[in-house]
């Protein structure tokens, strides 16, 4: 009866913790360590832009160490067409939720650097022009403790 009881606990805490979206996962680690949140709205697999976007710039080392020095949470709001590459149906709805509240008139890509507590401190349209560094060293700019 004790295993029971202790793997249905486990079971409603596990669906509980991951009740929370990224998003707000995101807005929480980025209010706790004062850091900044970029949103990356793409489609993965059918808009050129946003694939040459993930390969140049945030697939990079420069892109990366804005993680690894705590300047930044990113979080990939991806829209594809393929069903192998679908995401579950939580991550969907969470997409056209932000898509709604951020990326309205449906720009791929469109990349949004926000605060902690969410407001836009900058947006791109389309590819950024900048390489991977002036485009990481640009979104340093905009942290608060540089």
């Amino acid at each position: 009866m004790k295993t029971i009881f202790t793997a249905i606990f486990l079971a409603l805490f596990s669906v509980l913790a991951n009740a929370q979206t990224r998003f707000e996962k995101a807005k929480k680690t980025a209010s706790e360590q004062n850091e900044l949140i970029l949103l990356n709205f793409s489609g993965s697999d059918w808009c050129i832009p946003c694939i040459k976007l993930h390969k140049n710039i945030i697939e990079t080392d420069a892109f990366k160490q804005l993680s690894a020095d705590h300047i930044l949470q990113y979080v990939n709001v991806d829209f594809p067409r393929s069903k192998k590459n679908q995401p579950s149906a939580e991550i969907k709805k969470e997409n056209a939720s932000l898509a709604e509240r951020y990326n309205s008139k449906g720009i791929f890509p469109y990349t949004i650097l926000l605060n902690s507590e969410g407001k836009i401190l900058k947006t791109w349209e389309g590819l950024p022009s900048e390489d991977s560094i002036a485009f990481s060293n640009e979104i340093r700019s905009f942290y608060p403790n540089k």
